[in-house]
């Protein structure tokens, strides 16, 4: 598999991303003053295919986030099947994380992706209600990883959809003891599960799953979605501090993103914080009337977003 590399002069900050396998942004290596520190975790064998492809960097999830109950939903009176592949078969994370993608463009520091359903997976045509196009750039601006998401729909039909990413954050960021980081979302609920999917109902966190002023990752244990952003201002910070390095990893996202998956892989030093625009099983929700974040795009129209994820020391 080809590996394309995007590099900061200024800095010396790089990123390694693999188009032949979700166009994933597997390794970022931010510069910050006199340290290199080393972001994303990725298993052994990531780059050759040989472990899951959502396992690791920042596997890109679209046209759904997280799952679909039984891999079944119905849309505009049509049943959608797609193949079940968790422990409850339930669809997960979406048709592109796990395909290549084709390069469009690319410099020093910056590379752009591009995945069509009907050119880049034709044998999942009929798993979604319409064609979509995906593009995704990731730039480097000094120790800042910044990635521009473009939604079109280039068909004659209405597309539902919902976008994720799955971060992977290497812990401890730079030397020093995992018992010393903390993780921080400014989330007021989560979202009741069982077996991973949500009920429809939003609790507030217990105490061993608050994350709004902070906790740190060794007590945690974690696989929920949280919800009901609290934060001032036109955007809002995922934080990652690794407190005896004085290093914190700031990832930002405009308010699209209303859900936030906060998970603790076993046996990992890494911990996720994924930004959602809807909750899992979305669309299957939605047609409950429940607010569950799904977006619709009307024929021939595009969409923007985007998210950055920055490295610098403690800021107070």
């Amino acid at each position: 598999m080809g590996v394309i590399e995007i590099r900061d002069a200024a800095t010396g900050s790089s990123a390694r991303i693999l188009p032949d396998l979700g166009f994933n942004c597997f390794q970022f290596h931010a510069v910050v003053g006199h340290k290199t520190v080393d972001v994303l975790d990725a298993l052994p064998g990531f780059e050759t295919g040989t472990v899951k492809a959502s396992s690791s960097g920042i596997p890109i999830l679209f046209p759904f986030p997280n799952r679909i109950r039984k891999g079944r939903f119905n849309w505009r009176g049509e049943t959608y099947i797609l193949p079940g592949t968790d422990k409850w078969q339930n669809a997960i994370h979406g048709l592109c994380f796990d395909r290549p993608w084709r390069v469009t463009a690319r410099g020093e520091d910056f590379v752009t992706g591009e995945f069509q359903l009907s050119v880049d997976a034709p044998d999942r045509v009929s798993f979604w209600p319409a064609d979509f196009i995906l593009e995704v750039d990731y730039e480097l601006i000094g120790p800042r990883l910044r990635a521009n998401f473009r939604i079109t729909n280039p068909g004659d039909r209405d597309l539902p959809w919902g976008l994720g990413t799955h971060p992977y954050f290497k812990l401890p960021l730079a030397g020093g003891r995992i018992e010393d980081c903390t993780i921080d979302a400014p989330a007021r609920k989560l979202w009741e599960l069982v077996d991973c999917l949500p009920t429809g109902q939003t609790v507030s966190p217990p105490d061993d799953k608050e994350l709004f002023d902070g906790a740190y990752v060794t007590a945690l244990k974690l696989d929920d979605v949280y919800t009901a952003l609290d934060y001032d201002g036109p955007q809002f910070d995922l934080l990652v501090i690794d407190e005896a390095s004085g290093i914190q990893i700031t990832q930002t996202c405009p308010p699209i993103f209303r859900e936030v998956v906060a998970f603790t892989p076993p046996n990992r030093g890494a911990v996720c914080l994924e930004p959602y625009t809807c909750v899992t099983d979305a669309i299957n929700l939605a047609a409950q009337g429940i607010d569950s974040g799904l977006r619709v795009l009307a024929p021939g129209t595009e969409f923007h977003t985007w998210i950055d994820i920055a490295v610098s020391p403690i800021l107070t």
